[in-house]
């Protein structure tokens, strides 16, 4: 089994993002090849991972996921690499609902991966070991490693902190007051946008012990777990067209290695720049149409992928593909969009929706059996309101969705909602079934 190891976070902010890009930045500069991950539901990280590593970065959140779905993913993604560095989410502690599920040691302990804390250390010198040793003994079954410090001020800031630390110290990685990555309304800038997260490999590879790191890594047993690298393509291969740019960039890597194997070739395209092209269905992600709404509405696109879905193309979507198949959206302006949805939105100035998603479809619609569930996340600024007689696909036991426990809007055989779905196979089986009986009338 391939060296692993987790880079956890005392709590959000802390630098661990940067810290886990710069270590697999430096990795990748000693000619290794390293397979990155994120804890969580996060697109934005991983988006940086892919960048650095040259390998897609995988998710790995065990409410969407599974623990044995965590594990499986490990074991593919993770074949022929030399390392994995694995970024943890938010604190190291932090789960659904203030439990541990679903956190950073959660998955540590499931990958028997041994995890490095980074501690913030700004503004505290004894008090930051006080902090670290109740991260170390508040669940001995975490596999502990040591600790980074973080943001140390000075040469004698770091030996104050270093005359009581008792836990092995892996780097001293002095504040970076000049290097931070742009935030905006749902996160970082992505790695289109900025390659700085990249640029910290100089910076870790000066600050922290990266042959200590890799000894580390290298000390993780054996995992006991199969990849899922199931085909199931009982019936001819379809085109489906995603919708990749600026605009439509949050997916999960999973999700199109689902549609592969179910039997579906993925055709990019950009909405914006591109025209479109010939596919049997389409799969709007989210994203970012919002700040992009003026070349959405002029592009030739648009009015071409309306012809097609009036015409009866399938078309799956999710948050941002919820908004473009949407009549309009306010964003700044008034902007027509694709229009095949019974809806408009419009962005907030605060999160209309923040967290998980359990739900499972109540009856009859373009692309799900009744009762097939789906879990993923949620995260948007817009809102969405929709004619009376819209119809819904999704009843929700968790989640806000569009509204009154409700997801899934659908008209013709277009549905998209405000969830992003981690695929199940009866999930991506039903998406490329949908393709396969378009492609057959």
């Amino acid at each position: 089994m391939v060296p692993r190891i987790v880079i956890a976070g005392t709590h959000s902010g802390c630098g661990k993002t940067s810290i886990a890009s710069g270590i697999m930045a430096a990795l990748v500069a000693r000619g290794l090849a390293v397979q990155p991950f994120k804890v969580g539901p996060d697109f934005i990280d991983p988006s940086h991972h892919t960048a650095i590593c040259r390998r897609p970065s995988r998710n790995l959140d065990p409410f969407m996921m599974g623990e044995e779905g965590v594990a499986a993913t490990f074991a593919r993604a993770a074949a022929g690499a030399d390392i994995a560095v694995i970024e943890g989410v938010m604190g190291m502690f932090d789960g659904l609902e203030g439990s541990d599920f679903g956190s950073t040691a959660h998955v540590a302990r499931i990958l028997a991966a041994p995890l490095v804390l980074v501690a913030d250390v700004r503004g505290a010198s004894r008090s930051a070991n006080a902090m670290v040793k109740g991260y170390r003994e508040f669940d001995p079954t975490v596999p502990f490693g040591g600790v980074i410090y973080n943001r140390v001020g000075s040469f004698r800031h770091r030996a104050m902190i270093e005359e009581g630390s008792p836990d092995r110290a892996f780097g001293w990685v002095p504040w970076q007051r000049d290097g931070a990555v742009e935030s905006r309304h749902l996160g970082l800038q992505m790695a289109h946008e900025t390659d700085r997260m990249g640029g910290f490999g100089a910076v870790v590879e000066e600050c922290c012990d990266m042959d200590a790191l890799i000894g580390l890594a290298q000390s993780a047993p054996p995992l006991n777990a199969q990849p899922e690298d199931r085909d199931d393509t009982d019936g001819p291969r379809v085109r489906i067209g995603v919708a990749w740019d600026e605009a439509f960039c949050f997916y999960y890597q999973d999700n199109f290695d689902l549609l592969r194997r179910m039997g579906a070739d993925l055709i990019f395209f950009s909405p914006m720049a591109d025209a479109l092209p010939a596919a049997d269905a389409l799969y709007f992600g989210g994203g970012y149409p919002e700040l992009h709404a003026g070349r959405l509405e002029k592009a030739k696109c648009r009015m071409e992928i309306r012809r097609a879905l009036d015409d009866g193309m399938p078309a799956y979507g999710e948050c941002g593909g919820l908004v473009y198949l949407s009549e309009r959206m306010k964003a700044g302006g008034e902007w027509s969009m694709v229009g095949v949805l019974p809806a408009e939105a419009e962005k907030m100035d605060r999160f209309q929706a923040l967290g998980y998603v359990d739900a499972s479809c109540a009856g009859k619609n373009p692309f799900f059996a009744p009762g097939t569930g789906i879990r993923g996340h949620e995260f948007h600024y817009t809102r969405v309101t929709y004619a009376p007689d819209a119809r819904f696909a999704l009843r929700l036991s968790r989640g806000e969705g569009i509204g009154e426990g409700r997801d899934g809007l659908f008209e013709h055989n277009v549905l998209a909602g405000y969830t992003h779905a981690y695929f199940t196979p009866e999930v991506a089986g039903a998406i490329v079934g949908a393709a396969r009986k378009a492609r057959r009338a």
